[in-house]
């Protein structure tokens, strides 16, 4: 490396000559990769390992020198000016350094674009994962996809580390935000959002950007759902309860996976050749790359540093990319050694090459290596916020709405408080203009007081204190929007108490001695212990993490959408419940896939205990299907041993049009299909014709069906 380290760069290789067989772009992939790969070095093949931080580059021509692969920018990596055309810039500036070597192999850029590119400050944020996997509604998660694709693509980067496919069990977990949904069925479908980035093929377009399946395995499993921590589960239900969305991420060509940094049974899975190389490349058969977590190779030993063991356990137990991310020539001089001493195969450094490479071409890298400056200005674009701002408002959760409080009207006297009504960070979360979040005005968008403020007939009648002082008896009802203050990864576990904090209790307790109506908005990213308040209260919306987009929650709250969400996770009666899922036997607050609506029948306790004279089940049974859709029919029937005032049963349609016959009465609505029955005892049939957006080589996707009784 020293040698490289001395030699000036040369210039950049003129692709568009193709005089050489890989630059040939009608020449098949593979051909072009092998002939490539042939006339490389063994410092190109090391330096396409190697995954720097851009920040880290010092001097920048080392990006050339040392053969660097691929840069990030890590969680809190920015530049200044903060705004599109900054990052396009420092993007082809590294790019046009990385060109600048004998074979002109053109660099990767990735970073954590995790609901929406959510470094770039006036980018549209969409709602967090878990408020995705409340819409139930891949198709809208697919359009959301394209559109974080758009804005990423604008300026200049081409990887995405997203989705996180985890499959949350313990709500303590700090990433619970990032994960779709509890069970596998929900991160599965929601694995639309990678066909969104990448398109039908890699590649296809100039907007295609590269996708990445995280955190592969069992990160949502972790015991005490500790960050980084063992996931201390048999086989068989690592098989049944994780792995899941990954086999549907490889279905859908997902181009990369990223491991976890957390264990399966004390093994890390860094170093887990059975997992990764066994399981996920060759019984999955992912042909993709695998790239390490933020520096997860320097902790295989429990020490700071790299040691050349770490390395070449990781790089053999099939990492394809190491995400260094700082002391890359140390890296790349112990990565050399253990290939020179044999401990780490040639025949593996070629194929994570080849897997590396193929990504590139594939993308047209070696065509378009630059930023095509027609999508930079969708960045926060008008169109992206409509589309979040129907995001927000699909994936609203009513959970209690006593007297159909809910919706407000327009014209009424509104109290406003809460520490998160007009807090534009709070209501985004983790991972916004910086790794962590903040409160306070970060970024650009609408807060949900605006959003409340916007939709009356007249704002001077909305009356705004954070903390609920000067309310009176004058309202006809007073809105909090509480919950959660911005976090994420390893400082966002919570081990004790997972209630709300002082302020907010403070706050709920102003408002509720006024006597007036209290409707909560709940921003948090998890479920959150409030069985204690929940009587004080007459309607509770979950509003998730919902973006930059708070018009989409004021839309709800006067009903200019009606709420179709349902809960992603089961919501614990207290703490001391989690972990909680569906179908362990616990008694929660609110099931899993719980979710009132405007027109449903009115549910004033969310929760009474089981009993045998009010249970009622619904069965699901194919009856046609074709390319593209299927007929279907659901039967609901009276199980309990009493009689019950109706019954109701919904499934997701993927928010596509739906043609419906039914015996009985029915409400059809964007993304749900709800039938009623108002009987003692009986059944009753519904079949649909629909596309379900996610149905695989003509198989049509089976939803779950739930039967509630009213």
């Amino acid at each position: 490396m020293t040698g490289l380290t001395a030699a000036a760069p040369p210039a950049p290789a003129a692709v568009s000559a193709a005089v050489l067989p890989y630059q040939d772009p009608a020449l098949p992939v593979p051909q072009r990769v092998e002939d490539l790969l042939g006339r490389m070095t063994l410092d190109d093949k090391l330096g396409q390992m190697t995954q720097v931080e851009k920040d880290a580059l010092v001097p920048q021509s080392d990006l050339a020198a040392y053969r660097i692969g691929s840069v990030l920018s890590g969680g809190d990596s920015t530049v200044s000016p903060n705004n599109a055309q900054t990052w396009a810039d420092t993007y082809d500036a590294l790019q046009r350094t990385a060109l600048a070597t004998p074979l002109g192999i053109p660099m990767i850029y990735g970073i954590d674009a995790v609901h929406g590119h959510n470094a770039v400050r006036g980018a549209t944020l969409f709602p967090h994962n878990i408020g995705l996997g409340a819409t139930r509604d891949p198709a809208l998660v697919q359009r959301v996809g394209r559109a974080v694709a758009e804005e990423v693509a604008g300026t200049g980067i081409d990887w995405s580390f997203a989705p996180c496919l985890c499959v949350a069990r313990n709500d303590r977990w700090g990433r619970t935000y990032e994960s779709f949904g509890e069970t596998p069925e929900l991160p599965s479908a929601m694995t639309s959002f990678i066909t969104g980035m990448q398109g039908d093929t890699l590649g296809a377009d100039p907007a295609s950007v590269l996708t990445t399946a995280k955190h592969y395995l069992g990160d949502g499993g972790t015991t005490g759902g500790v960050d980084q921590g063992n996931t201390e589960i048999s086989e068989a239900e690592l098989r049944a309860v994780h792995l899941p969305p990954f086999k549907e991420a490889i279905r859908r060509g997902v181009g990369s996976v990223m491991l976890s940094y957390s264990s399966w049974n004390g093994v890390r899975s860094h170093a887990n050749r059975y997992l990764v190389t066994d399981m996920l490349k060759g019984e999955l058969g992912f042909t993709g790359f695998v790239v390490s977590d933020w520096a997860a190779v320097d902790q295989l030993d429990g020490q700071t540093g790299f040691t050349g063991a770490e390395i070449a356990t990781a790089v053999n137990a099939g990492v394809d990319m190491v995400m260094v991310p700082h002391d890359y020539k140390k890296f790349l001089t112990l990565l050399r050694g253990e290939v020179s001493a044999g401990r780490v195969p040639l025949a593996r450094i070629d194929d994570a090459n080849r897997r590396i490479l193929t990504k590139k071409f594939q993308l047209g890298l070696f065509e378009r290596p630059l930023t095509d400056r027609s999508y930079t200005a969708t960045v926060g674009s008008a169109a992206h916020r409509t589309l979040a701002r129907q995001a927000v408002r699909a994936s609203q959760v009513l959970l209690k709405n006593d007297g159909g409080i809910l919706p407000l009207p327009k014209n009424g006297k509104l109290f406003v408080a809460g520490k998160s009504a007009d807090d534009i960070g709070n209501q985004s979360g983790g991972w916004t203009v910086g790794w962590q979040g903040r409160s306070g005005a970060v970024t650009e968008g609408t807060t949900v007081l605006q959003g409340i403020r916007a939709a009356v007939a007249d704002p001077s009648r909305v009356t705004y204190d954070r903390y609920g002082n000067g309310i009176d008896g004058s309202y006809g009802a007073a809105v909090a929007v509480v919950g959660e203050t911005p976090y994420a990864e390893m400082r966002g576990d919570r081990p004790g108490s997972m209630g709300l904090d002082q302020e907010d209790l403070q706050t709920l307790a102003r408002l509720k001695a006024s006597g007036v109506p209290v409707v909560v908005v709940l921003v948090s990213g998890r479920p959150l212990d409030i069985a204690a308040q929940l009587p004080d209260w007459k309607a509770l919306l979950a509003a998730w993490l919902p973006g930059t987009e708070g018009a989409g929650v004021a839309d709800v709250l006067f009903g200019d959408f009606s709420p179709f969400g349902r809960l992603p996770m089961t919501w614990m009666r207290d703490a001391s419940q989690q972990p909680v899922n569906d179908g362990d036997g616990k008694t929660p607050l609110f099931r899993y896939g719980y979710g009132l609506t405007y027109d449903s029948d009115p549910v004033p306790d969310p929760d009474p205990d089981p009993s045998p004279a009010k249970a009622c089940t619904a069965t699901y049974k194919l009856v046609n299907s074709w390319p593209g859709g299927h007929q279907a029919e659901v039967t609901v029937k009276n199980t309990g041993t009493g009689p019950i005032t109706g019954w109701s049963v919904d499934w997701d349609l993927g928010g596509t049009s739906v043609t419906s016959l039914w015996n009985g009465t029915h409400t059809v609505t964007d993304g749900h299909v709800t039938v009623r029955n108002t009987a003692s005892n009986g059944s009753l049939a519904a079949s649909a014709a629909t596309s379900f957006g996610y149905t695989a080589s003509g198989t049509a996707g089976t939803p779950a069906p739930r039967c509630t009784p009213a």
